[in-house]
């Protein structure tokens, strides 16, 4: 194809590798990005802040398994990106991250927005380069792609000037201009104009661009001998153990999850799933298992962890059996033995190792094994309830969590974006589907719920998608509420209002005995919400729930995004639980 302009570029390489939409903050450093994408095709989300624009990318990467694609503009536009990157990085999702800079020849002189960028985002990416010519960008964009998906997943960052990208009369014109060159005489003007000529026909010099390629998926490189190995000892395990983690999840399409979803259950192991692979299994699974891990690892006698490292989420390994068989499937080399040397170490992508397994293991009857997991489950579950406050001035959290556990569409998305009343919403809702769960991952980052939303409903746009807020956290993004009405989203956000960081508070009054620093206001939530052009309801009183809830749903689904701020009662449901 005959390219105006190397934006154009960009966007045919993206459509060929099966992209559909670019997150975005406009910005004239990348504003042909923007056309070209659009010209062939793929959806432009712009949204209010960067940050929002790559935290889409980062959930659009989980739900398609193919990498999410951002383009921000330079300075301010880059670093505004950083955080939400850096959760990527360690959510170890693969993605693409555009960033605009000044002109080649004025770099370093003092333009517009030109800073150091490739320093700050080397630290938060897999891989960072700088474009500096036409003929460049097709090969660096493949490479790309396949860096972001190969091994441990992870963002890639590439700055592209803007004289990379707008068409060869104009970045001509501009530089001429704005270089000063224009204006000089005489024989010295003479040689500088020719000389600058000269830089912009090397610029863009465009030899035969290659026809972009379709990508091989990363495929698995497990030897038979190791899921032999692993098969054997879960065929031969009387209290087997599966966890799965979000690992297991990268890089997989939906319907490579399904195939993930069918080898677990058939191997018949009892499973605790964490993080994007929460959902796994549906709603319910006889072998699904949601509370008393530690216990039950402290039982086995065969556990494999597959794509979830032995950090902090996992007691560093230590609250395993020591005398269990334990097998670790993980991408990442130092991941596989950091904090507990495993029995089985297998580098390979957890859930292909799964699908892998599936069948070799012999599905034996475990009844003991599992009616002991399923009694502590039901006993969690009636703990759960039994704290249920039904009546009140306020909304107790875990009445309304239990409303909305049986309320939630079969095709629902479930995005946390806070901390105490969000994980007390953990416990109780459950995922209905595969990839239908969305947290920021181990990084514990605050504000991914705007972006988040924005990704999932430009994935799914008939799905319905449930945004769970803590007060403190919504502020970061409550603004997406006008990228929903502009591109004709319709999340539901319920937002458990406390006038408090809560989950800080409560240990740092215990601790320290002051609040300094997090007490917040009873804010209108609902009324910014409606300012944006969405829905918002104030709900106070418990009887109000069902109403509220189901007026909720409906002005969902005709395609109203509806704020739901909930001024929650006083709850002891997770006291004790920080973690550092």
């Amino acid at each position: 194809m005959n390219h105006p302009h190397g934006g154009s570029i960009i966007g045919e390489i993206l459509a060929a590798h099966g992209v559909k939409c670019v997150y975005t903050l406009c910005g004239g450093h990348i504003s042909p990005i923007l056309t070209g994408a659009k010209s062939h095709g793929l959806s432009i989300v712009d949204v209010r802040d960067e940050a929002s624009a790559a935290f889409a990318a980062d959930a659009a990467s989980r739900m398609t398994g193919i990498p999410g694609v951002c383009a921000v503009t330079a300075g301010p536009g880059v670093t505004n990106t950083m955080t939400a990157v850096k959760n990527a990085q360690m959510a170890q999702q693969p993605m693409i991250i555009f960033g605009g800079a000044t002109a080649t020849a004025l770099r370093g002189r003092g333009s517009l927005q030109d800073i150091d960028q490739m320093s700050l985002m080397e630290s938060v990416t897999k891989w960072c380069t700088r474009i500096t010519k036409i003929k460049d960008i097709v090969p660096t964009l493949e490479h790309a792609f396949k860096v972001a998906a190969e091994g441990v997943p992870g963002p890639v960052f590439l700055e592209v000037p803007v004289d990379i990208l707008y068409p060869e009369e104009i970045v001509a014109e501009w530089y001429m201009k704005e270089s000063g060159v224009e204006a000089m005489k005489g024989a010295v003007g003479t040689v500088a104009q020719a000389a600058l000529k000269g830089y912009l026909k090397h610029q863009f010099h465009m030899p035969h661009l290659p026809v972009p390629r379709m990508p091989l998926r990363p495929q698995s490189t497990t030897s038979k001998s190791a899921v032999g190995e692993a098969a054997a000892a879960l065929s031969g395990a009387k209290k087997p153990v599966l966890v799965i983690g979000s690992q297991a999840m990268v890089n997989m399409t939906p319907a490579e999850a399904d195939d993930l979803a069918v080898a677990v259950k058939a191997m018949g192991i009892p499973a605790f799933l964490g993080g994007s692979a929460r959902g796994l299994l549906g709603r319910r699974s006889a072998v699904q298992f949601r509370h008393k891990r530690s216990k039950a690892l402290r039982e086995a006698d065969v556990v494999l962890v597959a794509g979830f490292p032995f950090d902090f989420r996992m007691g560093y390994g230590q609250k395993i059996n020591k005398k269990a068989t334990l097998i670790s499937v993980n991408l990442d080399p130092s991941a596989l033995k950091k904090n507990r040397k495993p029995t089985q170490a297998v580098l390979d992508h957890p859930g292909r190792f799964l699908i892998a397994l599936s069948g070799r293991v012999n599905p034996a009857e475990r009844p003991d094994w599992l009616a002991t997991l399923k009694e502590r489950e039901d006993a969690r579950d009636a703990e759960i309830a039994a704290k249920e406050v039904r009546v009140g001035p306020r909304v107790d959290p875990v009445h309304l969590f239990l409303h909305i556990e049986e309320h939630l569409a079969d095709d629902s998305i479930l995005i946390v974006d806070g901390g105490d009343f969000v994980a007390t919403g953990a416990y109780i809702v459950r995922p209905r589907k595969p990839l239908s769960w969305l947290d920021p991952g181990v990084f514990g980052t605050l504000g991914v719920g705007g972006g988040f939303a924005v990704g999932a409903a430009s994935v799914r746009p008939d799905a319905e998608i449930w945004l769970l807020y803590g007060d403190g956290s919504s502020a970061y993004s409550l603004a997406e509420f006008d990228t929903y009405i502009r591109l004709g989203y319709a999340p539901i956000a319920v937002i458990g209002t406390d006038a408090s960081w809560h989950q800080i508070a409560r240990d740092q009054v215990t601790l320290l005995g002051d609040d300094v620093g997090t007490t917040l206001l009873r804010t209108a939530y609902h009324t910014v919400a409606e300012g944006y052009g969405g829905k918002g309801f104030l709900l106070t009183d418990p009887a109000d729930i069902p109403e509220v809830i189901a007026e909720a749903k409906r002005l969902s689904a005709a395609g109203t995004p509806v704020c739901i701020n909930v001024h929650l009662a006083d709850s002891d449901f997770r006291e004790g639980s920080i973690s550092i």
